[in-house]
């Protein structure tokens, strides 16, 4: 590391390396500022920058009155894309399957587009859509965020007593799908959805922009929030012979 770097970075640097490579194991306590300061020979500010710093990477947490402590690594819990998209809730329908109860609300709303949500659905701007708020739960924690649009022409709000997929919905009005394509990438997470998911400190989302096609035409188009700290994303391809 440079000598121009802070000092505080040589602090992160050595408990980072100690956490990922094991000499720190998840519950570990993590020595305290005063402790700090003496092993490594840096002011307290050093040593509070660098808690901080190791607590918004996700690598420590801190508890009130007790100190902080190596962060317990979460067995990431795959996501089967597809497996299920024509179900009324392709997410409910994956996690139900692997033994959790699923349940979700959702708010549905009319809506102008914005420029990005224009041009997604290759609409003009302002042009009128259905968006609907998702969150979906395990066990009555909140694990999943979605937001869907909808060309207004086709948007129909959900109901418990209908339930219906996408497909089969844009099937009855003489909608073929015939694509659906999905974009992931990460991000920082916005606070709301922070708050939302209970994310702790430095944790990512896995952010995935789905857009159902039918044909050479956009007619459903969605942004995901997955938390990066508890699922996988998996995608598997049939190859025909």
């Amino acid at each position: 590391m440079a000598t121009s770097d802070p000092v505080y970075l040589r602090v992160v640097a050595d408990i980072r390396r100690q956490i990922v490579d094991g000499t720190l194991p998840p519950g570990a306590s993590i020595p305290s500022r005063a402790q700090l300061t003496r092993k490594y020979g840096v002011g307290e500010t050093a040593a509070r920058h660098a808690l901080r710093v190791l607590a918004a990477e996700g690598l420590i947490v801190g508890r009130v009155g007790s100190g902080h402590y190596v962060r317990d690594r979460p067995v990431l819990l795959p996501l089967h894309r597809w497996r299920f998209h024509d179900h009324h809730a392709p997410f409910g329908a994956d996690v139900q399957s692997q033994g959790t109860r699923a349940t979700w609300d959702w708010r549905t709303e009319p809506a102008e587009a914005t420029p990005d949500i224009a041009q997604r659905l290759r609409l003009d701007d302002s042009a009128p859509v259905t968006r609907t708020h998702y969150v979906f739960r395990g066990d009555g924690r909140p694990v999943q965020l979605a937001t869907s649009y909808e060309p207004a022409e086709f948007g129909e709000s959900p109901t418990e007593e209908s339930p219906r997929g996408l497909v089969a919905r844009l099937s009855a009005l003489g909608v073929k799908v015939t694509e659906i394509v999905e974009q992931v990438y990460t991000r920082v997470p916005q606070p709301a959805e922070s708050d939302t998911l209970a994310l702790p400190a430095g944790v990512h989302v896995l952010h995935v922009e789905r857009t159902h096609w039918a044909g050479d035409r956009p007619v459903e188009t969605s942004d995901i929030v997955i938390p990066g700290d508890r699922f996988r994303l998996v995608y598997a391809h049939s190859l025909q012979p």
